[in-house]
């Protein structure tokens, strides 16, 4: 009877652990086994496909990539769980996941699967990102084509008289496609529910997820009512789905640009959604200029500072933690090759990890980790400056990007040496 009784117990504790093991929100922080979570993650967005058996896929670099970032101490990675066809449109990641409407490529599908099985093995937790404003996993965009409310995207640059206030406008009209939102919808359920093929489990109670997205960087623009509706529901109907899983948006926060309708607290304010996220982006936002580092790095310093403590002090009248999940900056004088010297990003990168480390460390506060953009590893880009094509390596610049802006690769070793130092920095808040 003893032994009963002790087996009985044993279970009730393998129970509750298992609960335990899914990220939480609690008072401003997340937690992990109610002990404060505290991450250095990284952009790969390209996970699900590099897992895939089919085009484009490599397993064993998949596991190569996924041990060098264990290696340096990065526990949180930022994939897409949504890309869409048809497979003959131009930039965009490819094969896609979804080439029809819930139709679904089983070789990319079960990519997914492993890439996130691989994750959980590590103990490193997935930021799952369901959509896109931006066209280059078919986004948005697609999912207007495929409501039948227009015949074509209208692709900004690089395309041929591409216009990027045109696209923008283009894709902010999918808040109000009820054709379009529904579609979106199937995705939602079709993916939270599925049960992955390598872990058994089902990924609304797959632990290795920390967090559903709504989109990757979605904008109001000219829509900005009906932007704010459509972030409330679609989390709401998560948490429908899944009570196990935290919920964000994926916003870039209050941008560089009023026109592009985004207000980290007003978005942010649905109980739905567990948690904000900000993104910096100085050399597109004009503030560093490559060819003038000297003149212009210690503005970006600056500003990605203040950029960083304003959105902090309005994620904490909120009371939810806030991720700096994007930043970066191009190698010396923009060149792409990647053997370029990466000097200024290094002193970049280094002043970013420090602030979000101090703004952690300090009592009270809701910044809770920061996702780099992007992991290339040992990717390499067939032309520099070139735009990728079905069949060139992943690395971590989009298909819409010249390949070898952003990236940082496995070779980037003075790079390596500032990440793998904020890790155990930002781990080491975990034990306080």
């Amino acid at each position: 009877m003893r032994k009963l009784y002790f087996t009985a117990f044993l279970a009730m504790l393998i129970l509750a652990g298992c609960k335990e093991t899914f990220v939480k929100v609690n008072e401003g922080t997340f937690t992990l086994d109610e002990k404060p979570y505290y991450f250095m993650g990284t952009n790969f967005w390209y996970g699900l496909n590099l897992g895939s058996r089919g085009p484009g896929g490599d397993r064993n670099r998949l596991i190569r990539e996924l041990d060098r970032l264990q290696a340096l101490g990065i526990t949180n990675l930022r994939i897409m769980g949504g890309s869409e066809g048809p497979d003959d449109e131009p930039f965009r990641m490819l094969p896609s996941l979804q080439p029809a409407p819930g139709v679904y490529n089983e070789e990319v599908l079960d990519g997914l699967d492993f890439l996130l099985d691989e994750m959980g093995k590590r103990n490193m937790y997935a930021v799952v990102c369901l959509n896109n404003f931006w066209n280059w996993s078919g986004g948005f965009g697609q999912y207007i084509v495929w409501s039948g409310k227009a015949d074509t995207i209208p692709y900004p640059p690089p395309a041929p008289n591409g216009d990027w206030n045109v696209y923008q406008s283009f894709a902010a009209s999918f808040y109000t496609n009820d054709k379009a939102v529904e579609l979106f919808n199937n995705h939602i359920n079709f993916i939270v529910n599925r049960k992955n093929t390598y872990s058994g489990k089902a990924y609304k109670d797959d632990p290795a997820i920390m967090a559903w997205e709504l989109a990757n960087e979605p904008r109001g623009i000219d829509n900005i009512h009906a932007y704010r509706q459509w972030m409330d529901s679609t989390s709401s109907y998560i948490k429908s789905l899944d009570a196990n899983h935290l919920v964000t948006t994926g916003s870039e926060g209050n941008t560089s640009n009023v026109y592009a309708g985004t207000n980290l607290a007003l978005d942010h304010t649905s109980p739905a959604i567990d948690y904000t996220t900000m993104h910096i982006w100085v050399q597109n936002w004009g503030v560093y200029d490559p060819q003038k580092a000297d003149s212009t790095l210690d503005l970006s310093i600056a500003y990605a500072k203040n950029y960083m403590a304003e959105h902090a002090a309005m994620a904490k009248t909120l009371g939810k933690p806030i991720v700096l999940e994007e930043f970066g900056i191009s190698r010396d004088l923009n060149n792409h090759d990647p053997a370029a010297p990466v000097t200024a990003r290094d002193v970049y990168y280094k002043a970013v990890f420090d602030e979000i480390y101090q703004l952690a460390n300090q009592d009270s506060s809701v910044v809770a980790g920061v996702n780099f953009w992007a992991w290339g590893g040992e990717g390499r880009p067939t032309e520099n400056e070139g735009l990728w094509h079905a069949g060139d390596d992943f690395i971590g610049d989009p298909p819409h990007e010249y390949q070898g802006w952003y990236s940082v690769y496995e070779k980037d070793a003075s790079t390596q040496v500032i990440i793998s130092d904020y890790a155990k920095k930002m781990n080491s808040i975990n034990k306080k």
